[in-house]
């Protein structure tokens, strides 16, 4: 049996982003898949596991470290996976004999999410509940100076982050940011034009 996958992720990400279809709490996300198999069952079978497999690890990566994430989301068996899925839908269906293409949309359950990844030592900060870390440190790397830090500055105040400016070397500054706030803070960065890259349990940001 031959298959072949095309999948693609057009939004794992979380509340916010235009014209994105996602749960108000920031963990859903939709994929669009192309599978081609022996029959169109099975291909969609395929298509159901690889869009629930990206689309919890595009979830997750937002609240976790990376690291210690990949190999479990990796290893982890299907009936894991589908553990932590509460709702799914399915729009633009097309079938053929061999072929089976849509976009699948999921919601993560949030507490089943957390239970998963602590019996699995992973580190993370998903809304809700108890975090793992009480503060994080992010490293910001100015190019542009005072454009970019009063930047900074906006995003914090419109997410309500309060954070604390612990260091300042050069064009490098350290802040502390309340691990609660980690998602939100990454994603609005993210979305103004910052790059990121986490560090355990700190995080690294630059233009």
């Amino acid at each position: 049996m031959k298959t072949t996958r095309n999948l693609f992720t057009i939004v794992a990400l979380c509340a916010g982003l235009i014209g994105s279809a996602f749960g108000a709490n920031g963990m859903s996300g939709t994929a669009s898949v192309n599978i081609t198999s022996d029959t169109a069952a099975t291909a969609k079978n395929i298509a159901m596991s690889d869009a629930r497999r990206q689309i919890i690890g595009d979830v997750l990566r937002q609240y976790t470290d990376n690291a210690q994430l990949n190999p479990v989301l990796k290893n982890a068996s299907g009936s894991e996976l589908t553990n932590l899925i509460s709702a799914s839908s399915i729009e633009n269906e097309q079938t053929s004999d061999t072929t089976y293409s849509a976009n699948i949309s999921m919601t993560i359950d949030t507490n089943a999410a957390r239970t998963w990844l602590d019996s699995n030592h992973v580190k993370h900060w998903l809304p809700g509940g108890e975090v793992a870390v009480s503060t994080f440190n992010t490293t910001i790397t100015l190019k542009n100076g005072l454009s970019e830090w009063i930047e900074l500055n906006r995003i914090a105040r419109n997410e309500q982050i309060n954070f604390i400016t612990k260091n300042i070397h050069g064009n490098k500054i350290v802040i502390e940011i309340p691990s609660s706030k980690r998602g939100a803070f990454t994603i609005a960065v993210r979305e103004s034009g910052w790059r990121y890259k986490n560090d355990n349990n700190d995080l690294q940001i630059w233009k």
